[in-house]
């Protein structure tokens, strides 16, 4: 498939800037207008945004995840529905109706753990961490009625197994899970690790945002089938060991230069249950996901341990909100 033209919808976020900047290396045209321009909340706007832009794909990357963290979802709940779940399915509509490719970004947050079997979830597993189990963070749940929204449904087999099926995808849908960068960000995993007070024990599935940008767009390149994509490094990796790829880069960074940019030292919770003692904190979605299905297409993305030690090596430590090349082609996004 020939390379596309792309509008992008919330660019200016900390996912969407970073896809832009990988398309661009990639030398796709990128169009990303202001959002006094077009607000993709109205559906005039987008029919305005697709007419005026004329574009084969368009990404979506806006949605509502609260600041400065999903703890303030919890009490923007009308802004949360709106973002998460009405806009990826206003936009779908409109690139349906246009002849437009429609890709969403969505979350992984919707999964907690692992499967009984000890493997990570595949885009065919239930959400299990949603308004319908009743555990979950208010924006987790809104992440799973999104995927509702674009067609996926909870169907038991007759062997008795929760699947989520669309029997007619009509768009891509890219899983992100935890993303992190090479340049210091509130946004970035990473940054998080070594400014939080206290840290929490898990294990999780997370995603380099560049490699994510570039394994998302193969999928657009390979022509790949309509549906679900879980788009994460390979493997999982728990909080401690991330941990300790901060303190063995900080070492080497110490013993070249002289100084680290890294703390040396981390504090943990003793228990899930003490994070999560505190009354304004939502649960949280720790999870494993399984990345069997973008890797038949060809498309693997580098083990989770190599992707965090290269960005710690490669670790830019002037903190920009949203770090966006300057083109002729894209300026501002959504």
């Amino acid at each position: 498939m020939s390379l596309k033209r792309v509008t992008m919808v919330g660019g200016r976020g900390y996912v969407g800037s970073a896809m832009q900047n990988s398309l661009r290396r990639l030398s796709v045209e990128v169009v990303a207008p202001r959002s006094n321009l077009y607000d993709a909340n109205i559906q005039t706007d987008i029919e305005k945004l697709i007419n005026e832009t004329r574009p084969d794909v368009i990404i979506n990357c806006a949605g509502h995840t609260g600041k400065p963290n999903v703890d303030a979802c919890e009490n923007e709940r009308a802004e949360c529905v709106q973002g998460n779940v009405i806009l990826p399915s206003n936009l779908r509509n409109a690139c349906k109706k246009h002849g437009v490719i429609f890709a969403q970004i969505s979350s992984g947050c919707i999964f907690t753990g692992r499967k009984p079997d000890g493997k990570g979830f595949s885009e065919t597993d239930a959400p299990n961490f949603s308004f319908r189990q009743n555990n979950c963070s208010f924006y987790s749940g809104t992440k799973a009625l999104g995927e509702e929204a674009l067609g996926y449904r909870e169907v038991q087999t007759e062997t008795g197994e929760d699947r989520w099926i669309n029997p007619d995808p009509d768009c891509y849908i890219w899983r992100l899970r935890i993303p992190f960068a090479a340049i210091k960000s509130p946004r970035n995993y990473l940054t998080k690790m070594m400014t939080y007070d206290t840290l929490l024990e898990a294990e999780n599935s997370l995603s380099c945002l560049r490699d994510f940008s570039l394994a998302c767009w193969q999928t657009i390149l390979k022509d790949a089938p309509l549906g679900l994509y879980n788009v994460t490094n390979k493997g999982a990796i728990t909080t401690t060991e991330v941990t300790e790829l901060i303190q063995e880069v900080g070492k080497k960074l110490q013993k070249k230069t002289g100084s680290t940019p890294f703390p040396t030292k981390f504090k943990f919770f003793d228990s899930e249950a003490q994070f999560l003692s505190n009354p304004s904190i939502a649960p949280r979605s720790n999870c494993v996901l399984d990345t069997t299905k973008i890797e038949s297409l060809g498309i693997e993305m580098p083990s989770v341990r190599n992707a965090i030690r290269e960005a710690l090596l490669n670790w830019k430590a002037d903190e920009g909100r949203n770090t966006i090349e300057t083109t002729t082609s894209a300026a501002a996004l959504l």
